[in-house]
């Protein structure tokens, strides 16, 4: 499963202020939590504890997690249950193209537990629900955060398939910290992953936390492998412990290092870079699908600075 997790709201004291967020409020977010408990969802917004669900929810966006809410996996940061799954919901697709479908979106957003114990990973589901949106939602694109399917081909390809605009995994930490943060993944498998989804023609994209211990120069080498693979897009994002029983925050990040990672991003050709402190995996991930757009922006940026023009977020 891929995530960047929340924090527990009894650790909220430690956080610095530049990680304070709005409670959720508002009439979308009311229709939004509706359409969430009437078709009997799961979201990663919920289950990952994010930071931002207030926002997201208030603009109407959600991120649907599919194949139910019990992970095969016990990541050290993640907040999702581990456990045995229930068995495989097979009308969840339809109730995901109808809630979607419901909210209007422009732009929506699948993540999945990991189902390591199904032969095929999960990807038929993964098929059916892509395929579902599209017919209900021809308008509506689409960003899927998939698992790494153990780099299987077959699974991954059929995913692939079946045609979202963005295909994200993320590989959440520098090789270093693998075994210690996501446990049963592995650095390079996920890589691979990445690999054969570019080999496959489709807009790539992948997310790093910062603050579980790594360094900067650590980070940077993530990006250069991300680059390897050629994946476009990037998110880097604060790590929150979600509860005490998860990895603890070694640091918190200061946003001027987020800027300044944002800038190597772009120089190493990322298409898209998203660097903030509450930076998630599918934060304005609507602005994601577009090529070429995150970079003409960090363009133009660029030169009005040239200009003796300040930019101010």
């Amino acid at each position: 499963m891929s995530c960047i997790s929340g924090e527990s709201p009894d650790l909220k004291a430690k956080k610095p202020n530049w990680l304070r967020v709005k409670l959720p409020i508002g009439e979308e977010y009311k229709h939004v939590r509706g359409l969430v408990d009437t078709h009997k969802l799961h979201t990663i917004c919920e289950s990952g504890n994010c930071p931002n669900m207030g926002e997201c929810w208030g603009a109407g966006t959600a991120t649907f997690m599919i194949l139910g809410n019990t992970c095969t996996r016990s990541c050290g940061f993640c907040a999702v249950a581990t456990g045995k799954p229930d068995p495989v919901d097979w009308d969840e697709p339809q109730r995901v193209a109808e809630a979607i479908f419901l909210m209007k979106a422009k732009h929506a957003v699948l993540t999945s537990v990991d189902r390591d114990e199904l032969a095929d990973g999960g990807s038929i589901i993964w098929h059916n629900t892509i395929k579902a949106v599209k017919a209900l939602c021809p308008n509506t694109t689409l960003e899927t955060l998939i698992p790494d399917f153990k780099a299987d081909r077959e699974q991954i390809l059929r995913v692939a398939e079946a045609a979202p605009e963005v295909i994200s995994h993320n590989i959440e930490t520098v090789e270093r910290l693998t075994k210690q943060v996501r446990i049963q993944a592995k650095y390079w498998r996920s890589m691979e992953t990445l690999r054969i989804l570019k080999e496959a023609g489709v807009r790539t994209k992948s997310g790093v936390m910062l603050g579980l211990g790594e360094t900067k120069d650590e980070v940077i080498q993530t990006m250069e492998d991300l680059r390897n693979v050629n994946v476009d897009v990037i998110t880097l994002g604060q790590y929150l412990q979600p509860t005490k029983r998860h990895l603890p925050v070694d640091r918190f990040v200061h946003p001027d290092e987020f800027k300044e990672l944002r800038e190597i991003g772009y120089e190493l050709g990322f298409d898209y870079v998203e660097s903030g402190p509450l930076v998630r995996s599918s934060y304005h991930s609507e602005k994601h699908v577009f090529k070429g757009y995150g970079r003409r922006v960090w363009e133009q940026e660029k030169m009005m600075e040239s200009k003796g023009f300040v930019h101010i977020d």
